[in-house]
């Protein structure tokens, strides 16, 4: 069989497919993590664990019902919050702490940010035009 040929078909069964997203990513990881403290603790439960994981993952990038996965991956963000860009890139988010102050409006509950260092400030939330002060 042709090389050409065999990367199309597998092109072609993973059309309409899921694919990995943040849920499966952070399985895989937690399935990573349980085989690493299973090579110490030698307890067949990381074990079962992390193939469960794993298991899930898969299911989860070779779903069709692409709503489904969808929904569940936009509830798993949300709870994650301001979590997830610490997850995603440390390096970047840590940056991002130093040169920034993150503030929630009190009436709409968007988050936004202001530049540190700029005193006692007064914010206005582009979402629902409240104006609020705090200090930078």
């Amino acid at each position: 069989m042709a090389k050409g040929n065999a990367n199309q078909k597998v092109n072609e069964w993973l059309r309409g497919r899921n694919g990995s997203d943040e849920i499966s990513v952070f399985c895989l990881i937690l399935a990573l993590l349980f085989l690493i403290v299973n090579i110490f603790v030698k307890s067949i439960f990381f074990t079962v664990l992390a193939v469960a994981l794993i298991g899930y993952s898969a299911f989860r990038m070779f779903s069709r019902n692409l709503e489904a996965r969808e929904n569940e991956n936009a509830v798993f963000c949300e709870f994650l919050g301001p979590v997830r860009p610490w997850l995603r890139n440390p390096a970047r988010a840590a940056a991002e702490a130093r040169e920034y102050k993150h503030f929630k409006c009190p009436e709409c509950g968007k988050r936004m940010r202001v530049p540190r260092g700029k005193g006692k400030i007064r914010i206005r939330c582009r979402e629902c035009g409240n104006k609020f002060e705090a200090r930078s």
